[in-house]
Formats: structure tokens, sequence, C-alpha cells
């Protein structure tokens, strides 16, 4: 039952918006958005996975405060958790410079400086692109495109892609150099209303090359596939 506890109280923070997604309008007044990305739960290793992605901003549309968190529970065990706090600074038309900070409590305490972009880049595709160095002397950098396709009025599928590329070794996460962990998949969403959407996810999440190997020989599993169910619910 905690992780869907976790979830439901995640989808219940407080927030409001106008839109489904980041607006770039000239208005210049102050708005707020809260979009719970991701909220499933699924079986892996024989195992309870939960998992959350909640990001949104508070500000104008050219300044703001935008924050985001992620994480995932196996079982009663919190196995993973960040945190950042961002300023956003809108550069062109539909992108964002960002600059921050971004705290990790699971699966160990590490803290990071934060600067990149986000928006959305020709033929729509939603982008991020952010680079992180830690306070230990760790660097990455992490990549992530994403798009709708709308089968139906309601039906829409969203094809995903995010790997993180680290610079330096990280023995403690069982991290080598080089593309170390990808996220690939299919989540298919069917909006019962435009802020509520049910989805069921087909995902391939991996550690790569060396990060894979250091993973077995932990006797950790270094990923595979998975079948999420959850929900997609802006504010």
């Amino acid at each position: 039952m905690r992780p869907l506890i976790l979830i439901a109280a995640l989808a219940a923070a407080p927030a409001f918006a106008q839109a489904p997604a980041p607006a770039h309008g000239h208005d210049g007044g102050i708005n707020n958005f809260t979009l719970v990305e991701e909220a499933d739960i699924t079986r892996f290793d024989g195992k309870l996975v939960a998992n959350w992605e909640v990001q949104g901003w508070i500000g104008s549309d050219r300044h703001k405060f935008w924050w985001r968190t992620e994480g995932e529970t196996k079982g009663p065990r919190l196995e993973q958790a960040e945190f950042q706090a961002l300023y956003s600074r809108n550069i062109a038309t539909f992108f964002d410079l960002q600059a921050g900070i971004r705290h990790d409590v699971m699966p160990d305490s590490r803290t990071y400086a934060v600067i990149g972009v986000q928006g959305l880049a020709p033929l729509f595709f939603e982008t991020e692109a952010h680079a992180y160095i830690g306070f230990k002397g760790d660097v990455l950098v992490r990549l992530r495109q994403s798009f709708d396709l709308r089968l139906t009025n309601r039906l829409v599928m969203q094809p995903l892609f995010e790997t993180d590329i680290y610079f330096t070794r990280v023995p403690e996460r069982l991290i080598a150099p080089g593309p170390a962990i990808i996220e690939t998949g299919i989540f298919t969403r069917y909006e019962l209303r435009r802020e509520f959407a049910p989805y069921v996810a087909v995902v391939f999440e991996r550690r790569l090359g060396e990060s894979s190997r250091l993973a077995r020989a932990a006797g950790e599993n270094p990923g595979g596939w998975s079948i999420r169910t959850g929900a997609r619910i802006w504010f």
C-alpha cells in the first residue's frame, strides 16, 4: 500500500493552472502550473515498483521558478528520489534557459548545480537537456525527448527517450563514464478529461556498458522491460 499512498500524495500536490503545457504568451501576469507526468506502478524482479515524475512552475511568461521531483520505490523501500529547484528564463520562442539546484536523497545524498534548456523543438518534440555538476565531483548530462501522437480526440500515444551520460565514475552508485542509463518506451493514455488521463506504458529501462557490468557484479539487475499502469494529471 505504501507505493499507492505515495502516488496519491503526489497527485494531490496543491497547485493550479490554466493550460495543459507551459505557456509562452505575452500577458505578463503571474501564472502557475503542475503536471504529474508519471504516477504508476509495475512489477519488476518480483517486487511492486512505484514511479513518479512531477514538475511545475510559477511566474510570468519570461521569468519562472520551476520545480520538479522524480523517484522510485521497490516494495516498501525508497530506491531513488531527487528534487530540483530552478530559475527559468525564456530565451526563444518555446524555449527556456534554466539554472538551479538538484538534491538527491536516495540512493545516497548528493547535491548538484544544474544548467540546461527545456522547450518545444521543431516537429513538436518536448526537449530537455541539462548538465549536472555534483558537489562531490560527479558530472553528468541528462537528455530527454518525447512527443504526443494524437490517435483520436482522447487517445494519445507518447513515445519517450531519456538517457544519463556520465563524465566521471561514481562507484557508490555503480556508475561508469559514458552513457550509463537509458529509458525508452511508449505511454498510451486516454484522456477522460484533459486534466486526467489513465495510461498504460511499455518501458525499457537499463544500465549500459560498464555500468551494467558493475550492477551485475554487485548482484543487481541492470534493468529490462516493464509494463506500467498509472495516470497523468495536470492542475
